[in-house]
């Protein structure tokens, strides 16, 4: 049996759903939990090859609820456990995700956003992303990266693991349909080639020592007795959030500094509004360009600051406003005036981004 998924580094052709397979393996995954869905159906595929050569599992459920509900016991196992779902998929995986919150468990969810409401398209949207940053019966205690590319699947997935076990909280990957199924070049590695080290997993029951005697017990629950012990508990949930938002968050921008207008998407539409932002100031036309990684927590420290400086945001997505409302709450209080194009469940091309923007500047 190899030792390593991967030697060193190498250049790769693959779809985005194969990248996660890899990035999983890389970092350490060692049992995956699924039910098939379209268009995530991939990671499954591709994992069940590659786990059996490196001492990996898989399990099969006989639904999405199942499959967050084992992922849930294979972490409280000591288990990097993990599961990736699409559309009505994500909506049952909220269940479990909810509890993974309560119990502050290190869960890690790989979505590939297709079109919605309902069974909707199996093709593509940015629809999930309330969902997936504030799903559940709770307060969003979860850690959302949204991703561009292929590059970025890959990163971002083993950068889930170590999250999601240094901080204990939730943590997700927000792909999408044309992530999933598109091929795309990138470079594929060993974690420690590139000086990343990755975080243990460890068992929350089951260790050593008596309970309360040599260790402390360990005590998880999602249910609570009065209203008073429930409040305190997230008061200290909070606490820890908000302590670790701004390690967590990230956001790339350029353009900021002379802009009025700047462009404002997440994940796969970033690619063309990136395109487009550069197209115009090459044109002469002065528009920036911000994009946040990390949907939840928000960088909301950049965005107010951003939101301060610039007259107008054009709001870029996939869905009907999410984002835009995500960042409403963000930039509360800022005079910038939100402008929006929202094509929910359709793909946006430079053209278009273009074509709103010369709108706008008349």
């Amino acid at each position: 049996m190899p030792d390593k998924p991967i030697e060193g580094e190498k250049r790769v052709f693959m779809t985005g759903n194969e990248v996660v397979a890899w990035a999983a393996l890389v970092a350490g995954a060692e049992i995956m939990y699924g039910y098939p869905i379209t268009p995530q159906n991939e990671i499954m595929h591709y994992w069940t090859r590659l786990a059996p050569k490196y001492g990996r599992e898989f399990l099969q459920t006989e639904d999405e609820l199942s499959a967050g509900f084992t992922t849930v016991g294979g972490v409280l196992a000591g288990r990097k456990a993990f599961t990736a779902t699409a559309g009505p998929g994500n909506t049952l995986m909220q269940e479990p995700m909810s509890m993974a919150e309560a119990m502050r468990l290190p869960t890690v969810v790989v979505i590939q956003q297709r079109g919605g409401p309902s069974t909707a398209t199996v093709i593509y949207s940015q629809q999930e992303v309330t969902m997936t940053t504030l799903g559940g019966n709770g307060e969003g205690l979860r850690i959302v990266y949204s991703t561009a590319n292929h590059q970025e699947l890959f990163d971002y997935t083993i950068k889930a693991f170590n999250t999601a076990w240094k901080y204990r909280f939730p943590t997700f990957v927000l792909g999408d349909g044309y992530q999933a199924k598109m091929r795309e070049s990138l470079t594929i590695y060993d974690p420690a080639s590139r000086g990343i080290e990755l975080v243990e997993a460890e068992p929350y029951f089951g260790k050593p020592g008596v309970p309360g005697v040599d260790r402390p017990p360990t005590q998880l629950r999602n249910t609570y007795n009065v209203e008073e012990e429930l409040y305190e508990v997230l008061e200290g949930y909070f606490r820890d959030y908000q302590k670790i938002a701004p390690e967590v968050a990230e956001h790339e921008a350029f353009g900021l500094e002379d802009s009025d207008l700047v462009v404002v998407s997440h994940g796969v539409v970033s690619r063309a509004c990136k395109a487009a932002v550069k197209e115009l100031r090459e044109a002469g036309i002065k528009v920036g360009y911000f994009r946040p990684i990390t949907l939840r927590p928000l960088p909301v420290e950049a965005i107010r600051e951003t939101a301060s400086k610039a007259r107008q945001f054009l709001v870029v997505e996939s869905a009907q406003g999410q984002l835009a409302r995500l960042l409403k709450e963000a930039a509360f209080g800022c005079p910038v005036e939100m402008l929006d194009l929202f094509k929910p469940g359709v793909g946006i091309t430079a053209e278009d981004v273009v074509s709103r923007v010369k709108e706008i500047v008349g």
